[in-house]
């Protein structure tokens, strides 16, 4: 694979990121998390270790995830409002800028491993539903039953989640509090948005010039107790989307992002995750980056796209990182997380939810956290 990457230094370090999704992790299930991130880590970066790809890192760690039932992708993936599991992924390489996509998979054990493939045989992009498994299929694939990837406790989630509903309950997961239909525009918020802005001190604008950037961490900061959104609230209850990004010792940058949507959303919803620009992308010239979180706000913002631009523009990971997530929350009252990886081994992750499982490996070893 060629190095594509500008002003590389000659020695470089390989890094690999993970998350396990941004959300509420319960206390019970916080073990279950740190240690599935774990090994993801674990096999991930053996595979820089051992002079392999950022493509081939990623594609094993994400899998690694899909495969852990404790995570929102493959296995014990949240369920549609018909009771099934339909799973997204998209693997990108930041050195040719191919990537590959596949969504409303029903099929498939590992969906990055299917996007691996669009990428590496297909002159195509993206394949969706019976398309994406047939493809997936003719190239060695095995197609499983569905009832393989549901789980008793994701059956017990949705009947919970469609009882709320009927109660009356609003569901607020698609679009936040500043937007509550998924397709009003997005000016229709802003008034909210410059009321929540001024309770926290920053001011707001569809750039973030303004942003204070510590504030992307807890965007409650500043808000009474009467506005701070309740521990178990329905509306974090869906975030738990797995990533990965990666630096080679070639230069190169990778990032893939699966995920099994949201809880009882409707067949056939799509959302961030697969989708380039929006959930996840790279490239060897800004950075390379996975999200998780509220999808159609993500994509209403390309946030992953717009995340990688500012690193181009000089903007640090870590800074990046932060402004994405404040930009998220102050434009349309979205709630995620982020991991981003510049070419030369910076970081940044970041997320506005009570927490996400994320890790990190390079030479000075492997951390893993719950919450930044």
């Amino acid at each position: 694979m060629r190095n594509d990457a500008p002003n590389i230094p000659t020695s470089i370090r390989p890094t690999l990121l993970v998350h396990g999704g941004a959300w509420a992790i319960p206390p019970e299930m916080a073990e279950d998390h740190q240690r599935g991130v774990a090994h993801a880590l674990e096999v991930g970066y053996a595979i820089l270790s051992e002079g392999g790809t950022a493509t081939d890192a990623v594609e094993a760690a994400v899998t690694i995830l899909e495969d852990d039932p404790t995570f929102d992708a493959g296995r014990g993936s949240f369920l549609t409002s018909e009771g099934k599991v339909q799973l997204d992924a998209l693997l990108m390489d930041g050195a040719t800028l191919r990537a590959g996509g596949v969504a409303c998979v029903e099929h498939l054990r590992n969906p990055i491993q299917a996007a691996r493939l669009v990428l590496d045989k297909s002159p195509h992009i993206y394949f969706v539903g019976q398309g994406a498994e047939a493809f997936a299929a003719r190239h060695g694939m095995k197609l499983i039953d569905n009832s393989e990837l549901v789980l008793d406790r994701e059956r017990i989630r949705l009947k919970e989640a469609q009882e709320r509903l009927a109660a009356g309950q609003p569901d607020q997961t698609f679009s936040g509090p500043l937007a509550q239909d998924d397709k009003s525009p997005e000016t229709a918020a802003q008034h909210r948005a410059e009321e929540l802005a001024s309770k926290v001190g920053l001011g707001f604008s569809p750039g973030i010039e303004e942003f204070d950037s510590t504030w992307a961490l807890a965007p409650e900061v500043g808000l009474s107790s009467e506005e701070q959104p309740a521990p178990a609230d329905p509306k974090f209850e869906s975030h738990d989307t797995v990533g990965a990004v990666a630096l080679d010792q070639y230069g190169n940058l990778a990032a893939g992002t699966s995920t099994g949507g949201t809880l009882n959303k409707a067949p056939g919803r799509v959302g961030d995750s697969s989708l380039i620009g929006c959930g996840c992308y790279a490239d060897n010239h800004s950075a390379a980056v996975s999200l998780t979180g509220w999808g159609e706000p993500i994509m209403k913002l390309v946030l992953g796209k717009w995340a990688t631009d500012r690193v181009s523009q000089g903007v640090t990971p870590e800074l990046a990182a932060q402004q994405a997530i404040s930009y998220l929350f102050a434009r349309l009252g979205g709630h995620g997380g982020i991991i981003l990886l510049g070419p030369d081994g910076q970081f940044g992750i970041a997320h506005n939810t009570p927490g996400m499982a994320w890790g990190i490996a390079n030479k000075t070893g492997h951390r893993t956290g719950l919450s930044i």
